[in-house]
């Protein structure tokens, strides 16, 4: 009879840790920078990889910070491919620009078959941003396909 009241104890206390787990604790992968959204004043600011405690009104979304590879879906043999990579100097204007939510998450359900690329999440919105014809602060085109030019 007195395990009854150890094991609620035991479940109560894993949901609490679990919570504590869900509201305050966030990693943020090496290679990543977290992007730290305070929800009442709005402030932007970045956060360093690891585990890191923060209080349960601070949201924390994740960008990919590494060099990527971005695609154009095409059946031409031209040169369909750029190198990109998100610079997390320029946060606010990508914020700004975007809005801020949970970029890995969006769109996670889509029914693109029989194609090689995803049309969703982080590598998506870079892909997008490398080939506008307009240039942002927050994405850098690493390599990008230039014709030679003849003598």
């Amino acid at each position: 009879m007195k395990s009854f009241p150890l094991a609620i104890v035991a479940i109560l206390g894993a949901w609490l840790a679990w919570m504590f787990y869900l509201t305050c604790l966030h990693h943020t992968p090496l290679g990543h920078v977290g992007i730290m959204r305070h929800t009442f004043n709005g402030e932007i600011v970045l956060d360093h990889p690891g585990w890191n405690l923060t209080p349960p009104w601070i949201r924390v979304a994740k960008m990919d910070a590494r060099p990527m590879r971005v695609c154009m879906t095409s059946a031409g043999r031209g040169y369909s491919c750029k190198l990109v990579q998100f610079q997390p100097e320029a946060v606010q204007e990508f914020v700004r620009t975007e809005g801020f939510y949970y970029w890995w998450w969006a769109n996670r359900i889509s029914f693109n078959l029989g194609y090689d690329q995803e049309y969703r999440g982080v590598r998506d919105l870079m892909r997008g941003y490398a080939y506008s014809p307009h240039r942002y602060a927050f994405v850098v085109v690493k390599d990008e396909y230039q014709e030679e030019s003849t003598p």
